[in-house]
This record gives structure tokens, C-alpha cells and sequence, in this order.
């Protein structure tokens, strides 16, 4: 039975919750028991919280009984260890950040324990989120469940394999620059990275301000709305927060999609996409068509610059975000003989691992005296005229529909010392964070045995428009 709820999708969890039908401490025990079945060796989680998880359960059952709990209460769930949880550590899977505890719950965080969610600890991630496999933990590397031989997308990697094991009914990671729809498309499981602003960025460790987003990782579009629908709105202490009213994304799905108009980005179909990845999205784009929407294919010329252009905003902001871990205030600390420019050198050189380093590396150049200009600001530029292109696009359609990524997931160790190579992993992924629009990958077939996510994209505040579509495709899949 314990099972049987571990792999239960979240909309049918609560549902059985509200008939009283399971307990909250049934379901964190199904939770717990399959993360000791499977997590020696995926290795999703970097803590498991035991006894914090089923207090919480045992106080969300006391609510339920009540008759006043919110759609998410109950539920079993894990974050991503870049998301600050008080008494909780967060090491964004670097040694420099090896014991800090947050004396704060990011706004996420405190959002989802309001409405009842049940944390079952911390999930792995490529160190301050840069990387698109999950190798580049200083605490090892996370295995896809569907074949443990094969990475699960990055950086958000921990959440993605841990939902499709059934470690949790959901997960929250980040998305940077795919971080949440790669693991979703390589582990077979639905991701949303929302709007940017949509979602509070407080206490999320900071990657690449402009570009970070917070979203949910989980078993199906409808409970990717319950989960969005709870985490998304203003906060103040975000100056980048939307102020934009919060819709019941759940309310509309189910209406249909007939008269959807739908564009398919020629640049996404380029040389290098796998044959098998191609068909799969073809064939679910076909689907949308029988479905009732219109198909027509569409032009992004800059979709070809986005790749370069966000690999030098993005390392030149994490070279910002980064300078502040010094060994002074909190985390590692390397004090050998008590000169303190040596402390930073030391602290810096044993707490990020090598491709962090390289990263902000990259960032300092680009914003160095006499590059800046030819780096840095055109690549802003260079970001303005991709987000051009979508403005166009989405004055004809309303959304688009492209693979996920260029293949599906590689073997572990296949790519982790060639960084051109990887960073090619998310070429169709980061036009969306350059952009600052939604987009979701929904679970539309496989290639060689494993799963392919069919990406679809909307415009800024365009959330349930996604989530209507998406919602159609899968059911007409199931």
C-alpha cells in the first residue's frame, strides 16, 4: 500500500486526504519508506528531515480533521538545497556552504508550511545551480531513476529524479537557464519555470538574478497549477516581484483547446536534435493540431545567439552574487595563519568546486575594464533582441510548442569534461530565461527507452494559457 501512495500523483493524494480516505502521516510514511528504498542510490536527497516531516504530517492531519485546510495540506514534499529552510541547512551543493543554517524560510518555503506541505528534507543540485547534469555536487553526483546509468538533467536534478521515484507527491527547484524543464524531460516528469517575478526569488541563493525562477517539479499539469497557484505572488521583499493578481490555475484546466493557436520555432528543429527526440515532439505537436488547435511554424532569428549571450550574463552575474562567500561571515572558512586576504584565496579555492571557479572566471572577465562593453553589454543586447522575437511571435500565437532539449539523458561521466559540450544541453532552454516568459515540459514519449519532454512556451504572465494546453495534451496522451 505504501507504495501504491508514494506514486500516487498530488491532485489524487489531496483528493483521498479530504475523504479521509489516507492520513498526511500515511502519506509521509510512504514517502519516507520509498526514499530508503531508492535514495542510497539515486541520491536525490542531501537530508532527509524524518521527525520534522511527521510532526508536521501529524499537524496537518489535526487540520484536515478541522475542515480547514488549504489544497495543498498534507502533502509530502522536498526542496531544492539553493532554498533557504530555517534550522534546516542549505549548502547549494558546494562545500563553502558545508553546515550554514538559515536563520530565515524563503518566501516559497514559508508559503508552502502555511499551507500545511509536508517537507521531507533537501534535494541535490549542480553546485550553485551551474550545470545541466547534476555532477557538479560537492556532495556526488544524482542518478535517473529510469536508468541509474544516466544523468538527470541539471541543475535541479535532485528534484526531478526524486519526484519521478516517488520521493515526494512534488519538488521546487529553480530554473536559470533550464534547470527545472531539463530534469523534467530527461527524468519523465511535468516542470514549469513561471514568469520571471511571478514566483518570490527571497531566499532562493542567488545564481543569476535576472534569469532565476522558481518552479514546481511534478507528476502531472494538474498538480503543477495546485502548486503554482500556492507558491506564485507579489512579495515586497523581492523588488523584482510581480505585483499581478494570483488566478486558480487549476479552475480553467479542462476547458479545451480547440482554436489554440500554436507556432513550432523552426530554430528549435537545427541540426543536432536526435532523431527519436524529433519524432516524439513532431508526434505531440501532431496531437495538438487533432486536438483542435492551429499549427503553424514560426521564425526566431536570434534563437541562434541566445546560447553565447546568456553564457556570458550569466556567469557575470554569478561572479557578483559569488564574491560575497569570503570565509567571514558564515560557511567555510580556511584561517591558517591568520592573514586574511590569504583566508579569501584559501576559503574560495577549497569551497567551489572546479566548475564554479570556471564560471566566475568567465563572469569577471566579461565585466572587467575594457571587456564589459564588448562582452558583458552585448550580450544584454544581444538578450533584447531574442526577447524581441518572442514579443513578435506571441502577437500570433498562443504558445509554442519545441523539444526540450537536443537529446535525452547521456551517461553519467559523458560530458562532465567537455563544458562546451554541456553547455549545448540547454541551447533551447535559455531563450526562455533570456526572455523572462513561462514555459512547461510535459512527459510526450521516449527515444531509446527514455523519456522526451515536449516544451511548450508562453508569454509573460501567460501561465494558464500554458497550463490549459498542456493539461489537453496530457490527457489526450493517458
Amino acid at each position: 500500500m505504501s507504495g501504491a501512495l508514494a506514486d500516487l500523483p498530488l491532485h489524487r493524494a489531496a483528493d483521498l486526504l479530504r475523504r479521509r480516505e489516507v492520513s498526511s502521516v500515511d502519506l509521509t510514511r510512504a514517502a519516507l519508506t520509498r526514499i530508503d528504498e531508492r535514495d542510497g542510490e539515486i541520491h536525490a536527497y542531501l537530508q532527509v528531515t524524518v521527525d520534522q516531516a511527521l510532526d508536521a504530517a501529524r499537524a496537518a492531519d489535526d487540520r484536515l480533521a478541522a475542515g480547514d485546510a488549504p489544497p495543498l495540506c498534507g502533502i509530502p514534499y522536498a526542496l531544492k538545497d539553493n532554498i533557504s529552510t530555517i534550522g534546516i541547512p542549505t549548502t547549494c551543493g558546494s562545500r563553502i556552504l558545508e553546515g550554514y543554517v538559515p536563520p530565515y524560510d524563503a518566501t516559497v518555503t514559508g508559503k508552502l508550511k502555511a499551507a500545511g506541505a509536508v517537507l521531507l528534507g533537501k534535494l541535490n543540485l549542480d553546485e550553485f545551480a551551474m550545470g545541466s547534469s547534476t555532477e557538479f555536487s560537492a556532495y556526488g553526483p544524482t542518478r535517473n531513476p529510469r536508468d541509474t546509468t544516466r544523468v538527470p538533467g541539471g541543475s535541479s536534478g535532485g528534484p526531478g529524479a526524486a519526484t519521478a521515484a516517488g520521493m515526494g507527491q512534488f519538488t521546487l527547484g529553480s530554473d536559470t537557464g533550464g534547470s527545472v524543464r531539463l530534469p523534467a524531460s530527461f527524468c519523465g516528469v511535468v516542470g514549469m519555470k513561471p514568469t520571471y517575478g511571478r514566483v518570490s526569488r527571497y531566499g532562493l541563493v542567488a545564481y543569476g538574478s535576472s534569469l532565476d525562477q522558481i518552479g514546481p517539479l511534478t507528476r502531472s499539469v494538474r498538480d503543477a497549477a495546485l502548486v503554482l497557484t500556492t507558491i506564485a505572488g507579489h512579495d515586497a521583499r523581492d523588488s523584482t516581484s510581480l505585483d499581478w493578481p494570483v488566478p486558480d490555475y487549476n479552475a480553467t484546466l479542462g476547458a479545451g483547446i480547440s482554436g489554440a493557436r500554436v507556432g513550432v520555432p523552426r530554430e528549435y528543429f537545427a541540426s543536432g536534435l536526435e532523431p527519436g527526440v524529433e519524432r516524439a515532439v513532431r508526434a505531440a505537436i501532431d496531437r495538438l493540431r487533432d486536438l483542435g488547435a492551429s499549427v503553424e511554424e514560426v521564425d526566431m532569428p536570434h534563437t541562434r545567439y541566445a546560447l553565447a549571450a546568456y553564457y556570458v550574463i550569466a556567469p557575470a552575474e554569478a561572479s557578483a552574487n559569488l564574491a560575497r562567500y569570503d570565509g567571514v561571515k558564515y560557511g567555510l572558512s580556511v584561517r591558517d595563519d591568520g592573514d586574511l586576504l590569504a583566508m579569501f584565496s584559501r576559503t574560495r579555492a577549497q569551497g567551489f568546486g572546479a566548475e564554479v571557479k570556471r564560471r566566475i572566471m568567465v563572469g569577471t572577465y566579461a565585466l572587467s575594464s575594457g571587456y564589459y562593453d564588448a562582452y558583458y553589454v552585448k550580450a544584454q543586447q544581444v538578450r533584447t533582441l531574442v526577447k524581441g522575437d518572442f514579443d513578435r511571435a506571441f502577437e500570433r500565437f498562443d504558445v509554442l510548442a519545441a523539444p526540450t532539449c537536443p537529446t535525452v539523458a547521456f551517461k553519467i561521466g559523458e560530458k562532465v569534461d567537455d563544458p562546451i559540450g554541456m553547455y549545448l544541453t540547454d541551447v533551447l532552454t535559455v531563450t526562455v530565461n533570456c526572455a523572462g516568459v513561462p514555459a512547461i515540459v510535459v512527459p510526450c514519449g521516449e527515444s531509446d527507452g527514455l523519456p522526451v519532454g515536449l516544451q511548450l512556451i508562453g508569454p509573460a504572465g501567460g501561465e494558464a494559457r500554458l497550463l490549459e494546453v498542456a493539461h489537453a495534451y496530457e490527457e489526450s496522451s493517458l
